[in-house]
């Protein structure tokens, strides 16, 4: 079964196109948002990744979410599942394709120290980044029950590297 995109080699034009879903999303969460940031593996040069631009907002209160879920909807994300209790998700699709994945999480959220330590490792360490990628393409090629079945199998080596990092 495959992944909701395929994997394809680093893009150096998402940096720009994060730039510019950051500027459409910061009016949404107004005064809100503490901080806005690009993670994931398409905010990793050299990285081969989904082209699906991972976007981490960092908020003091989801008060608003009823609000910013509206809003978000205006500008083509749909409400995913929480991820955990103050950890929403939106994804975003065009043309039938995943383009967007929005993680909103209050401020003090385990997963932001998660999120921004991982990808500022695979940034500064060539040796792990290429071994992820290499993850990534050979659980690319043996998946068959879809994104969750990669994302289980890819988190002992996300595990790992946090674990080295604290």
């Amino acid at each position: 079964m495959p992944l909701t995109s395929p994997i394809k080699p680093y893009d150096p034009t998402w940096p720009q196109q994060y730039a510019a879903e950051e500027a459409r999303l910061k009016p949404i969460f107004s005064s809100a948002l503490i901080g806005i940031h690009h993670v994931g593996s398409t905010a990793v040069p050299e990285l081969a990744a989904k082209a699906e631009i991972d976007v981490l907002a960092v908020v003091r209160s989801d008060s608003g979410l009823e609000d910013w879920s509206r809003s978000l909807a205006t500008l083509g994300y749909r409400r995913g599942g929480d991820l955990s209790a103050g950890h929403h998700f939106f994804k975003r699709d065009v043309n039938g394709a995943r383009t967007h994945k929005l993680h909103v999480c209050l401020d003090g959220h385990g997963q932001i120290a998660r999120m921004l330590k991982f990808r500022d490792h695979l940034r500064q360490h060539a040796g792990d980044r290429s071994r992820y990628q290499d993850l990534k393409l050979r659980l690319e090629r043996e998946n068959s029950s879809g994104i969750r079945q990669y994302l289980i199998a890819k988190d002992p080596f996300i595990q790992d590297i946090l674990a080295k990092l604290d």
